[in-house]
């Protein structure tokens, strides 16, 4: 995996060359509109670039978009691989790591997500504040690059504090409503039952969806700051008696995509001054 994104680095260079990276974007489901906005844009399939697997999900491109937004150079990964789609955890760290290796020392993850709390609607977003990792699979496990990071990378402080701070005030300023809350990761790829949905919210959980956890890990194991996202697409099950589908997750998050672009855009301005 290691040796895959140093190649997918390798290629990024090639075809951008004397472009460098600072922050990486990962764009979740129906949220790829932001990567259409993406200044001095340079495309890369995911097929020409080693390790990448084509999403094969709808609402996922399957594409590296390199430019500036927000006067930032950014890559942005327009959709993401899940691990219910079968493929082993560590294609995560290909994807992430080739954005270390690239240049990027920040991170910021998007998602569509189910909210916990009868109290924030669909179509709404919520900033990201501590995981519950339930996925089986752990994309670290099997042999340590230390070259990356560590062997046992803390978990403390994995969605940077700073950055919070950054994104509440910036969505004040622009009249957005950003809840906060704890976001726990499953495998899916099914929607919950009522009972785990009442398990998960004893825990301690406010939204509930089936990534960011495994590309914050690695992130995190890599030294990158992190922040991220949910755009909560409907009440999980048992909240609400609206019948859950990809459809419906699809349609709220094209809703919200407006807001969290323009809180997405106006973080980076300035960014580099600021961190």
């Amino acid at each position: 995996m290691t040796a895959e994104a140093r190649e997918a680095a390798a290629i990024i260079a090639e075809r951008a060359p004397g472009f460098t990276p600072k922050v990486g974007l990962i764009l979740g489901s129906g949220l790829g509109g932001l990567g259409d906005q993406i200044a001095d844009a340079h495309a890369i399939s995911y097929a020409d670039l080693p390790g990448f697997p084509e999403p094969t999900v709808e609402g996922h491109a399957g594409r590296l978009i390199l430019g500036t937004l927000g006067g930032v150079a950014v890559a942005c990964l327009q959709g993401r691989v899940h691990l219910y789609e079968g493929h082993a955890p560590q294609v995560v760290q290909t994807l992430v790591r080739t954005l270390k290796v690239a240049g990027c020392e920040t991170l910021i993850v998007t998602n569509a997500a189910g909210s916990l709390r009868t109290d924030v609607e669909a179509g709404s977003l919520m900033l990201i504040s501590d995981h519950i990792n339930l996925q089986p699979m752990n994309p670290l496990t099997g042999p340590n690059d230390d070259s990356f990071g560590p062997r046992f990378p803390p978990m403390s402080g994995a969605y940077d504090e700073k950055f919070r701070d950054r994104f509440k005030a910036v969505a004040a300023r622009l009249g957005i409503t950003l809840h906060e809350g704890v976001f726990v990761a499953l495998l899916g790829p099914y929607f919950e039952t009522p009972a785990e949905i009442r398990a998960f919210k004893v825990l301690g959980a406010d939204s509930v969806g089936m990534s960011v956890a495994p590309e914050v890990i690695v992130a995190r194991h890599c030294g990158m700051r992190v922040a991220a996202i949910s755009v909560l697409t409907n009440l999980a099950a048992g909240l609400s008696y609206e019948e859950l589908s990809h459809e419906q997750t699809l349609h709220y998050a094209n809703l919200a995509a407006g807001d969290l672009s323009r809180l997405i855009v106006a973080f980076l301005e300035g960014l580099e001054d600021a961190a």
